[in-house]
């Protein structure tokens, strides 16, 4: 019995310490960035500048993969499968946090997790294609009213923070939509530059289509307004108590090696504080919001409590 107890002991041991060497040596290849949304949209764009900051940081390549759909949930779902070596990493948005309250998995969006940094948030809003008869948000809900379920408009899928607030704004109104997914935000501007949609609820990734003179936007779901939008009324100026900003930011398989989560949070906040990745956010109206590992982990714990109210609250929980 002591004899296997001594040879296990030398093996934990031995564990731990290629843990180390390999932590010391990371990154020794490219690594792996998994991203929730299509190429071309406000994520892709901004995300892929912030890796390649990150690899000339870390001295190798953060290569992007786009991972589309399931409410945003398959990159977080990857890392489920994922050697926790540091050299997959995903990006989390707020939906990871309602799956076990919509949908059976076998992980827990929390535990299940190695928060590395939070980066940025959204900035949503509402918009109507330039031709639209809805002038305003008063337009907007007065033909909802009067139209119940005729008034359609795309997101960025379903039970993503732009259908889940649209929902929530259409419940505090009294109002019935018409909701139509799509995959991100390139895939919804298609939509409605074709006239497929009569409104779009997204990140500002609408932005190129106002200033091309496509679209209009109703309102935008900030604490104040934005500075691309200055005459855009916020929701809780049209009377709503809603705020939606959705934080989001980059995660690990759990169980990886506490100082390769340090190596990938320096090197993820240093690449966060270049120019380049400023004036990427600020194209989309979105900003900088630094989380370290241990704030992150803490918001993850909060969000996912909070998100069970709101899938309750708008009757999407699934049976038990």
């Amino acid at each position: 019995m002591r004899r296997r107890h001594l040879v296990q002991l030398a093996a934990a041991t031995l564990a731990v310490a290629s843990l180390g060497v390999q932590a010391q040596s990371f990154p020794a290849k490219p690594i792996k960035l998994v991203i929730a949304f299509p190429a071309g949209g406000p994520t892709d764009i901004t995300m892929r500048q912030l890796a390649d900051n990150a690899g000339k940081i870390l001295g190798q390549p953060v290569v992007v993969e786009n991972k589309p759909g399931a409410a945003g949930s398959l990159p977080a779902q990857l890392l489920q499968t994922s050697a926790p070596d540091g050299y997959t990493l995903a990006q989390i948005p707020l939906g990871v946090f309602r799956l076990p309250y919509t949908t059976k998995i076998n992980w827990d969006p929390v535990k299940d997790i190695s928060y590395v940094i939070n980066v940025t948030g959204y900035a949503f809003g509402i918009a109507v294609p330039a031709d639209s008869p809805f002038k305003n948000w008063n337009d907007f809900v007065a033909y909802a009213k009067a139209n119940p379920g005729k008034l359609s408009y795309g997101s960025t899928g379903t039970l993503t923070s732009p259908h889940l607030t649209t929902e929530l704004i259409a419940q505090k109104l009294g109002i019935q939509l018409n909701h139509i997914p799509y995959k991100g935000s390139a895939d919804l501007a298609t939509a409605i530059g074709g006239g497929h949609i009569m409104a779009m609820a997204d990140s500002t990734g609408f932005a190129p289509l106002v200033q091309a003179g496509k679209v209009r936007v109703l309102n935008t779901w900030g604490e104040k307004r934005l500075e691309k939008f200055p005459d855009v009324p916020t929701l809780k100026e049209l009377g709503l108590d809603v705020v939606q900003n959705s934080p989001f930011g980059i995660g690990a398989p759990r169980g990886t090696p506490p100082e390769v989560v340090k190596k990938l949070h320096d090197a993820f906040k240093q690449a966060m504080e270049e120019p380049s990745y400023q004036r990427a956010l600020a194209g989309y109206d979105m900003v900088p919001i630094y989380m370290d590992s241990a704030q992150y982990t803490r918001f993850a714990q909060e969000t996912f409590a909070r998100e069970k109210a709101l899938i309750e609250k708008l009757g999407l929980a699934k049976p038990n």
